[in-house]
């Protein structure tokens, strides 16, 4: 599954659909998970939005992290390539 700053609405019109994803996308509009994974980008979204960074998470039935891997490119690539899906 994947973790969106976006509303419900925005994931399935400009992510889901677009990028033809197969997996749930679940929106965290006041970005609380986002922030518990330090992932939270001030400003950095369009609009100067506040939006998720890019990470996956390998996450154990307990809570525990048990991999990670960050997006060291920053937000800025990872606008450019969600563009491109338009």
């Amino acid at each position: 599954m994947a973790i969106s700053a976006d509303t419900p609405e925005e994931s399935q019109e400009n992510l889901i659909q677009k990028a033809g994803l197969n997996f749930p996308v679940l929106s965290d509009g006041n970005a609380e998970a986002i922030r518990s994974y330090d992932l939270l980008l001030r400003g950095a979204g369009e609009n100067g939005r506040d939006i998720g960074g890019t990470a996956a998470f390998l996450v154990d039935p307990s809570g525990t992290v048990r991999w990670r891997t960050l997006n060291e490119e920053g937000a800025q690539k990872f606008l450019e390539a969600a563009k491109s899906l338009q």
